[in-house]
């Protein structure tokens, strides 16, 4: 039996200053590639990741979600249905070699989709803020009450097996691209589990939590998605 390729998608919009560390400590040894999704940055971002060894590919249009896409675009010719894709964040606030645990459930096929949880792992000092920690808080609660799955996070580190990725149907282009991952997964009843990780302090200032504007329009969109797929 051919042992599951592992991939993974890191979307990335000017994170020329974290993004070889992320690259760096992934363990390599597990991973069979790196894509990239340059979201259209206006610094080196792209560069600096091709030479750290990723494949990288372009969106031009801005949106978290619209970077993720275009990652499932470009595996669409090349992942196979037990092959195993991980998503994690540019900013170097993930622990990239947390990927063992996380890979392994789907590995050991106890689950289809498992969510890296920075409640239930240790989260340095001010790595989130008070609105992130409230509006996970609610969302997940909220998630329980309408699709009865527990979640604790709607972490950005996760992975999911490439067939139960397609099924899904992923379609959200910006904030609410991790709640509608959750949503639909609970909805079609697939096996899902929390294991903790580490979090850190970003590189750099959050494109959301840094600034009012991006909290605001994070937080409307997400519970916006949990009551629109009901």
């Amino acid at each position: 039996m051919i042992e599951p390729k592992v991939y993974v998608i890191i979307p990335a919009y000017n994170e020329e200053a974290s993004i070889a560390k992320v690259i760096a400590h992934i363990p390599q040894n597990i991973v069979s590639e790196i894509i990239v999704c340059n979201n259209n940055s206006h610094d080196n971002t792209a560069h600096i990741a091709h030479k750290a060894g990723a494949s990288v590919v372009f969106e031009a249009k801005a949106g978290y979600g619209n970077a993720c896409l275009k990652g499932i675009s470009y595996l669409k010719n090349k992942a196979q249905a037990n092959d195993i894709v991980v998503f994690m964040d540019a900013d170097f606030s993930d622990y990239p070699e947390d990927i063992i645990k996380i890979i392994a459930p789907l590995q050991a096929d106890t689950a289809q989709l498992v969510i890296g949880s920075r409640s239930l792992g240790k989260r340095e000092q001010g790595a989130m803020t008070v609105p992130q920690i409230f509006g996970n808080w609610l969302a997940t609660h909220l998630i329980y009450i309408f699709y009865k799955v527990k979640f604790t996070d709607l972490g950005p580190f996760r992975a999911i097996k490439w067939i139960n990725l397609l099924a899904l149907n992923m379609q959200d282009k910006t904030y609410g691209w991790t709640v509608e991952m959750q949503i639909k997964a609970a909805k079609q009843k697939m096996i899902c589990l929390e294991v903790p990780v580490n979090y850190r302090k970003r590189i750099g200032t959050s494109k959301i939590s840094g600034t009012i504007k991006g909290v605001i329009m994070a937080g409307y969109k997400i519970i916006f998605t949990i009551f629109k797929n009901i």
